[in-house]
C-alpha cells in the first residue's frame, strides 16, 4: 500500500515517484494551493495539492486533522527558503498526484501540538495521545531499550523462560491483587509481584543464567514512579558471587546507554554503604547529582538549651542534622517559610536555620551568626557547627532534628528540591547529567513497633552478608545482607540480592521473622523442598523497566512511556477499569458483595 514511511522520505527519493500513508497532522489552504503535513509514527512530510489535478484536489479540500490517507505523489526539492532543518524530510516535498481518504476522522477533541494537555485529557483519550511525536518517541526508545538488553543478555548466555502469571499469594513487601478461581470454589490466585520464588526454582533445576521482561503487580500506593502494573527486566544467575552479579549488569547498563543514548556511562561505577548513604544523604537513593549532604550533629545538640535539638538528640532513635547551602544566606524570609511547609509533608515540626554573615573567632562567632535560634546554642556548639559544616560567610545551614526517619526524610527531600532549584542550579549546587552508583550493604531487617517484630527489608530469601548468619538468631537488628541497588539520577534503577541457597539458612531467617514451621511450610513449602536437592549458590536482580526509559527520555512520570498505564487512583481512563461485573459472573466466582459495596457498584455504575 504504501512505499515509504512518510518521516523517512528525503534528498534521496528526489525525482521518484511515493506512496505515503499516514494521518493529517495540519491542512492549510494558501491561495488555492493546499499543503498537508501528513504524519506517520517516523515524522511528518509535507505534501503539496495543486489545483490542476481537479479530483485529486477536491479530495485534499475535504480532509481535515487526522483523516488518515494515502498520498501518491513526486518528490521535489523545497523552493529556497523553506527548507526546514528540523525534519528528515525538511529538504523536499511530494507534489500530490492521487489522494485518497483511506477513513475520516471526527474533531479531535484536542490538537496533538497542545503541550499544555491535562494529564486527564491524555489518559482519557490516549489512542490521540500515543499519535503525538513525543510519545511515539517514548515508545520507541522502551523499544529500542529491551532489545539492547536482550543483545546483552543473549550474548552473555542467558536464557528467557516464562514464569507464571497466576500463583500463589506470598508476602513480599505489597498487598497481592487476587484473582478468584471459578473451579476451585472460595480459593485463590495472586498475579506475581515478582517471579522471584519461580527464578530461584529455576537456579535450583539447572538453568543458570534465566532472564525476563515481565510484567508485575502490586496493589499499593501509587506515585510518579510506581503503577500497579509494571514491566521489569528479571534476571537470575548460578555459581557467581555478589561482586560478580554486579560486575555483569553494571557492564549491562553501560551498553544500553551506549547502544540507545550514545552516552559513556563511567567505566567503574561508585559504590557506597546503606550506612553511608543514609548518613550523607537521608535517602538509599541519593541524586549525586545535587552537591549537598548531611552534617550528623546529634552528640554536639545533647546539652543545648534548644529542646528541640537537645530533645531529639537525647531521645532513642533520634537524629539532629545541618545541611549547609553555600551561598544560601540570599535566600529571603518567605523562600525559608517555603521550604518549611515543604518539609512538613515529610513530618517536620519546622525547620530552623543559621545564616552565615561572617565567621568570627571566639567569643565573636555568634555576632556574625543570625537566627532566631542562636540565643538558645551555646558557644561551644555553634563553633563545632561551624567547624563541622565547613560553612563560610554567605552560608545558610538548615537543621533537622526529629525521629531519625522524619529527619532522613524531611532533609533528604529539601536537599533533592534546593538542588534542584534555580538557586541551586545557579549557585553549582547541581552538577552531572548521567550520576550513576551502587549502595550495598542494606540491612537485613527492620522492625516493626506496631507488631513488634523484625521485617524483611528486602525479601525474606536474602542471603545475610558472610559472618552475619548467628546474627538472625542472636540481634537480628546487626544483621547485614548480600543486597545491592543501581541508583541513577536519586531513581532506584533495579535491585537485586545474593539468594539463601540453604534450606537450615532459611529457616533460621524465617524464625527471626517469626514465621514458625507450620506457616513457613503452608506459604513457601515448595521452596523449601527444592532447596533440600543440591541448590546452587544464587543471586541475581531486577531493573525497572519503565524508570530506566523514564529517565532516558526525561519524562516527569512512568505513565509517560507506558502505552496504557492506570492513573494514582489505579484506574485505566481509557477503558473505564475497574468497573462492576454482573452477578452472574460473580456467582461462578462464588463471590457475594455486602450490602455496601452494591450500593458502591450500582454508583459506579
Amino acid at each position: 500500500m504504501r512505499t515509504h514511511y512518510t518521516g523517512l522520505v528525503s534528498a534521496e527519493q528526489l525525482g521518484q515517484t511515493v506512496t505515503l500513508c499516514g494521518w493529517v497532522h495540519r491542512r492549510r489552504d494558501h491561495g488555492g494551493v493546499i499543503f498537508i503535513d501528513l504524519r506517520d509514527r517516523e515524522g511528518l512530510a509535507q505534501i503539496v495539492c495543486d489545483p490542476d489535478r481537479a479530483e485529486m484536489f477536491k479530495t485534499a479540500e475535504s480532509v481535515r486533522n487526522e483523516f488518515c490517507l494515502k498520498v501518491t505523489g513526486l518528490v521535489r526539492r523545497r523552493p529556497e527558503g523553506t527548507v526546514n532543518a528540523n525534519l528528515k524530510s525538511g529538504e523536499i516535498e511530494v507534489l500530490a498526484h492521487e489522494v485518497e481518504v483511506l477513513n475520516a476522522s471526527v474533531t479531535p477533541p484536542f490538537q496533538l501540538d497542545d503541550d499544555n494537555l491535562s494529564e486527564t485529557t491524555r489518559l482519557t483519550h490516549r489512542v490521540l495521545d500515543l499519535r503525538r511525536p513525543y510519545m511515539q518517541n517514548n515508545l520507541k526508545l522502551r523499544y529500542k531499550v529491551a532489545i539492547e538488553v536482550r543483545k546483552y543478555l543473549d550474548e552473555a548466555g542467558f536464557i528467557d523462560v516464562e514464569t507464571p502469571m497466576l500463583t500463589k499469594s506470598t508476602p513480599e513487601g505489597a498487598r497481592d491483587y487476587l484473582v478468584p478461581s471459578r473451579v476451585n470454589a472460595g480459593q485463590f490466585f495472586a498475579l506475581p509481584q515478582s517471579p522471584q520464588l519461580f527464578k530461584q526454582l529455576l537456579m535450583v533445576a539447572g538453568f543458570d543464567r534465566y532472564y525476563q521482561i515481565t510484567k508485575c503487580f502490586r496493589d499499593e500506593d501509587l506515585r510518579a514512579d510506581r503503577q500497579p502494573e509494571f514491566t521489569q527486566i528479571d534476571c537470575e544467575t548460578s555459581f557467581l558471587g555478589e561482586q560478580e552479579i554486579r560486575d555483569l549488569f553494571e557492564e549491562m547498563m553501560r551498553h544500553v546507554f551506549r547502544k540507545v543514548k550514545g552516552v559513556e556511562l563511567p567505566a567503574k561505577f561508585p559504590v557506597m554503604t546503606y550506612q553511608d548513604a543514609m548518613a550523607l544523604y537521608g535517602s538509599d537513593k541519593p541524586d549525586m547529582r545535587v552537591k549537598l549532604q548531611f552534617t550528623e550533629l546529634t552528640d554536639v545538640m545533647k546539652d543545648v538549651d534548644f529542646k528541640v535539638f537537645s530533645g531529639a538528640a537525647n531521645s532513642v532513635g533520634g537524629r539532629v542534622v545541618g545541611l549547609r547551602i553555600p551561598g544560601g544566606a540570599e535566600m529571603t524570609r518567605s523562600e525559608i517559610d517555603d521550604y518549611t511547609k515543604f518539609v512538613a509533608i515529610y513530618g517536620a515540626k519546622g525547620l530552623a536555620y543559621i545564616k552565615v554573615n561572617e565567621v568570627k573567632e571566639g567569643a565573636e562567632l555568634r555576632a556574625g551568626l543570625q537566627s532566631p535560634i542562636v540565643k538558645n546554642i551555646h558557644d561551644a556548639a555553634l563553633a563545632e557547627i561551624v567547624k563541622r559544616t565547613g560553612a563560610q560567610a554567605g552560608d545558610l545551614i538548615f537543621f533537622g532534628a526529629d525521629k531519625a526517619k522524619v529527619v532522613n526524610d524531611a532533609i533528604g527531600a529539601l536537599r533533592v528540591k534546593i538542588g534542584h532549584s534555580e538557586f541551586g542550579k545557579k549557585n553549582g549546587l547541581f552538577q552531572g547529567q548521567w550520576e550513576i552508583l551502587w549502595v550495598i550493604d542494606f540491612p537485613m531487617f527492620e522492625y516493626d513497633d506496631e507488631e513488634q517484630r523484625y521485617t524483611a527489608a528486602h525479601h525474606p530469601f536474602t542471603s545475610p552478608k558472610d559472618g552475619h548468619e548467628d546474627f538472625l538468631e542472636t540481634d537480628p537488628g546487626k544483621c547485614l545482607a548480600k543486597a545491592y541497588d543501581m541508583v541513577l539520577n536519586g531513581w532506584e534503577l533495579g535491585g537485586g540480592s545474593v539468594r539463601i541457597h540453604r534450606e537450615e539458612v532459611q529457616s533460621k531467617v524465617f524464625r527471626a521473622l517469626k514465621i514458625d514451621a507450620e506457616e513457613a511450610r503452608i506459604k513457601f513449602g515448595f521452596l523449601l523442598d527444592a532447596l533440600q536437592y543440591g541448590a546452587p549458590p544464587h543471586g541475581g536482580l531486577a531493573f525497572g523497566l519503565d524508570r530506566l526509559v523514564t529517565l532516558m527520555t526525561g519524562a516527569e512520570s512512568i505513565r509517560d512511556v507506558i502505552a496504557f498505564p492506570k492513573t494514582q487512583r489505579a484506574q485505566c481512563l481509557l477503558t473505564q477499569a475497574p468497573s462492576a461485573v454482573d452477578e452472574k459472573q460473580l456467582k461462578e466466582l462464588h463471590i457475594r458483595l455486602r450490602p455496601s459495596e452494591k450500593a458502591t457498584e450500582a454508583k459506579l455504575a
